[in-house]
């Protein structure tokens, strides 16, 4: 079997033959599996933060390459209640490897009607890296003074806790 197919089964596996296959393992091979997806599925949505967000420095005007981007998080309410996750839109472009400072200011804060704050991440941010952002928040939900860096050089995405 080439991957490609292999990854169009694994793609759907409530489908025969992936289906049958799942119905005869084991429960321990079963956990082990499903550790294995969710591990493979969090590096997947990473490369894609890293993908959007060097499609994103690459298209900004200015000398010196992005060493790193930050992101910070939002807090949206949902029907569960309020939710922290990633916000869509890049916090900080470092040149350098020094982490900018991202604590949050003394500001005063304007209430946003939650239909508009939906429409601005709809509007204007890259759907691809929002998305991306959202899966990583749902697998590893971030708390209200986390950072998250996308390192470029190194392709890795790393959650800060200061």
């Amino acid at each position: 079997m080439k991957p490609l197919e292999l990854a169009g089964l694994l793609a759907a596996p409530t489908e025969s033959p992936v289906r049958d296959a799942l119905r005869r393992l084991a429960p321990k091979s079963l956990d082990a599996l499903i550790i294995e997806a969710l591990s493979a599925t969090e590096e997947a949505w990473r490369q894609v933060a890293v993908d959007r967000v060097a499609a994103f420095a690459a298209g900004q005007p200015g000398g010196r390459p992005v060493v790193a981007a930050y992101f910070t998080t939002t807090e949206r309410r949902t029907a569960e209640g309020m939710h922290v996750g990633w916000s869509p839109f890049v916090a900080a472009l470092a040149s350098t490897e020094d982490i900018p400072d991202l604590r949050h200011t003394r500001t005063t804060a304007t209430a946003v009607p939650i239909g508009e704050a939906a429409m601005t991440e709809e509007v204007f941010a890259d759907p691809e890296l929002a998305a991306a952002l959202n899966r990583l928040a749902a697998i590893d939900p971030p708390r209200h003074e986390d950072v998250l860096r996308v390192h470029l050089p190194t392709r890795q995405v790393t959650r800060l806790t200061p």
